[in-house]
């Protein structure tokens, strides 16, 4: 016969003050053994001897308690846990303030570790006693009351089954995924509870946001004088910059974790639009802050160096949640067949990546871990209905988000990390807090690219440079090629001064070497230029005189007029046309049958003309330019002498005035004649003498001269002011 479930369990009991016996339930507060838990405190940074003596002391008292605990019945087991305060408060602290993996980079004291290990070990024991309603046949509770008993004494609720995974989460995450799982399934309240905390969790980035100044408050009334205005991350006190980037870091890897132990929660984090949220949140203050960390002068470099890797630590958690997020809501219920019809699956993976296309930063990140074209390929296999132009289109938009974002999208896988990262990995590594935990890899670079070269490798240099301007560029060069040309990780692991042996050894201020051309550009350049007479690469002497500096100085008119260079130069060019080679060719055997019709015709042989005068040449004369000083004096002597001899020539150029009208008067007719018109008679339009009458023919030549008035010169006045007399403009 089984037996009854704890809650249902009655327990016979003495009575101390009476002696009897009586029945009490299992679960009864008078059970409960009075036992004081004391609150955990976390391992001191400093290792001061009187430090690590209270931390050990304490830790071991808390040991003691907690074996004790665990080793009860498990009625008297259930007993402790639901009505001892001091022990809810003990475990409270403990998830509050026990260290985070990646919280500090420098390990433990041996000693202080290793009770740190069998604390965490026995935390970890208790919640998960407290999360099994069946230990064994004989000992079990009733699932809803158990669900009941957990939700209404707070023995768990969102925030401490958030802080379990994040501290129990590596090397235990299937017993946290059948305790987390059973804790939902036996109370679903929790859901509720955790679709009512998700604001909370989205408070959390806008405070981050608001805190860096990239955030406006909820009102909209201007800024008052009196208020102080924003301040960046490069702009806030260091305190300020340490508690954001502290606050981020914890806030994305608890997130993460819970995620990767209840992948389930992805649904209701998604009806909040937490993805949109986290992506806006990434493409703004992630930069931001990166490039605050980078540029600031911190007064202790190890602050820097703690700062730069949970930052990194960040971005790499959010774009893990990410990808959960679109992973379980889209591509799993698809994959595992959850659902007949997969389409609405498809249509919200699609919609969920074209709303991302805006955030080009954060889209290249996450293209770099989580490749999207392998997830569009994935759907186009399993459903192959899918719309190719969506799928085109969001493929081109990575694209151009790598092209904006000045990036080269890997192609091939990432290499393994070197020996040197594993070792800086283990040093510098983030607190484990179980023997069984692995390194969590590094985050990469969103900057990094496989093999730059040229201005992409200039560039990555000049990151490392701003940082650390003291190390010499082949020095960074030698770096980058160790650590893949990610400049995160050598920023790193300069700043840690964890390099490896063959890097420690060079010189720090090592600068560039200059690669060698092969091909120099003096002797494979090619251009309009080249051996021309000013060219220096193809010859050894060059005419300096044709080479001046500035404007060229003038030369006086003088100089100009002495200068017969061009003269000289004209004198051969027209020296040819004096040259009249008559080469006669006579040969004796030349007999040809040609038309002998006109041999016997005396052409020309009765002109007027001389045959001297057809035959001669008319006798070369040189050009006035050409001619010298001497020889012009002399032809103008021998015409001066000519017309002496022959006498003064009659001189025609005054004409008789009379002869000169005529002439102008038949021109003038010719010219009337040939346009077609008769030229008005002035005669006939002068008529006679005033009070003497006029006859009949000047009357007439009078009317039409005054009607043709505007034909030339009046532009028709006198058309026009008929026209408005008639109309009655003008009085008569």
């Amino acid at each position: 016969m089984p037996s009854l479930p704890l809650d249902e369990l009655q327990i016979t009991q003495r009575d101390p003050g009476t002696g009897r016996q009586r029945s009490l339930g299992a679960l009864n507060p008078q059970r409960a053994v009075s036992r004081n838990f004391i609150t955990y405190s976390p391992p001191p940074d400093s290792c001061a001897p009187a430090l690590l003596e209270e931390f050990l002391e304490r830790a071991d008292f808390i040991i003691k308690d907690l074996q004790w605990l665990v080793s009860l019945p498990h009625d008297r087991f259930w007993c402790q846990v639901i009505f001892d305060v001091s022990l809810q408060k003990c475990l409270d602290s403990f998830l509050s303030s026990a260290p985070r993996k990646y919280d500090q980079c420098t390990p433990f004291p041996p000693a202080v570790q290793q009770v740190q290990d069998k604390l965490h070990r026995h935390v970890f024991l208790t919640f998960l006693r407290m999360s099994t309603h069946k230990e064994s046949k004989d000992h079990h509770i009733t699932p809803s009351v158990f669900g009941e008993i957990i939700y209404n004494n707070y023995l768990f609720d969102i925030p401490k089954l958030l802080d379990i995974c994040i501290l129990f989460g590596k090397g235990n995450s299937a017993l946290l995924q059948k305790m987390i799982g059973n804790i939902f399934q036996q109370q679903p309240s929790y859901y509720q509870d955790l679709d009512d905390s998700i604001p909370t969790l989205l408070q959390v980035f806008s405070s981050i946001m608001k805190v860096c100044g990239l955030q406006q408050d909820d009102c909209k009334e201007p800024l008052k004088l009196g208020d102080e205005k924003r301040t960046s991350p490069l702009d806030m006190a260091e305190q300020e910059l340490q508690d954001t980037v502290f606050y981020l870091c914890d806030t994305s890897s608890t997130i993460w974790s819970f995620l990767e132990i209840f992948p389930s929660a992805s649904q209701t984090l998604q009806k909040h639009n937490f993805l949109s949220s986290l992506s806006s949140f990434y493409e703004l203050c992630c930069p931001e802050l990166e490039s605050a960390i980078i540029k600031r002068k911190f007064a202790d470099k190890r602050l820097q160096v703690d700062l730069w890797r949970r930052l990194c630590h960040s971005r790499k958690k959010l774009l893990d949640i990410v990808h959960i997020l679109i992973s379980n809501t889209c591509l799993q219920p698809i994959l595992e067949r959850r659902a007949e019809n997969i389409q609405p699956y498809v249509e919200e993976f699609l919609q969920i990546l074209t709303n991302l296309l805006p955030e080009r930063r954060f889209l290249c990140d996450y293209d770099e871990q989580f490749p999207v074209a392998e997830d569009i390929s994935l759907l186009q296999q399993v459903s192959p209905s899918i719309d190719e132009t969506r799928t085109t289109y969001l493929l081109n938009g990575v694209q151009s988000a790598w092209t904006e974002a000045r990036k080269f999208k890997p192609h091939v896988p990432t290499p393994p990390p070197t020996s040197a990262e594993r070792d800086a990995e283990g040093a510098c590594g983030s607190i484990e807090q179980n023997s069984h935990y692995l390194d969590e890899p590094e985050c990469l670079g969103a900057t990094a690219a496989p093999f730059p070269s040229g201005v992409e490798l200039d560039s990555l240099v000049f990151q490392v440079k701003d940082l650390l301007p003291d190390l010499g560029e082949g020095f960074i060069l030698k770096c980058l090629e160790e650590y893949g040309h990610n400049t995160e990780i050598v920023i790193n692991h300069l700043l840690e001064d964890n390099l490896p042996p063959h890097l420690q050894g060079l010189d720090r201020t090592m600068p560039r070497q200059q690669k060698v051309d092969p091909c120099p550009l003096l002797s494979s350049r090619s251009n309009v230029f080249a051996d021309d007479e000013f060219d220096v690469f193809s010859r050894d002497h060059v005419d300096t005189s044709r080479i001046w500096k500035g404007r060229k100085k003038p030369e006086t008119a003088a100089q100009l007029l002495a200068d017969k260079s061009e003269i000289s130069a004209q004198k051969e060019r027209y020296a040819q046309y004096n040259m009249v080679s008559e080469v006669h060719i006579v040969d004796e055997d030349y007999d040809d049958e040609y038309d002998d019709t006109y041999d016997g015709n005396q052409v020309g042989a009765n002109d007027a003309d001389s045959d001297d005068e057809l035959i001669s040449r008319r006798p070369f004369t040189t050009p006035q330019v050409l001619r010298s000083r001497d020889r012009d004096v002399q032809e103008e002597i021998d015409e001066d002498e000519a017309e002496e001899e022959t006498g003064p020539k009659p001189d025609h150029f005054i004409q008789d005035p009379a002869v000169l009208r005529e002439r102008a008067e038949a021109r003038r007719a010719n010219y009337y004649a040939r346009k077609g018109f008769r030229h008005d008679n002035t005669a006939s339009v002068a008529g006679t003498a005033r009070g003497q009458g006029q006859n009949r023919e000047t009357i007439q030549e009078r009317r039409k001269k005054e009607a043709n008035k505007g034909a030339r010169a009046n532009h028709n006045r006198r058309s026009m002011a008929d026209r408005k007399r008639n109309k009655g403009m003008i009085p008569s």
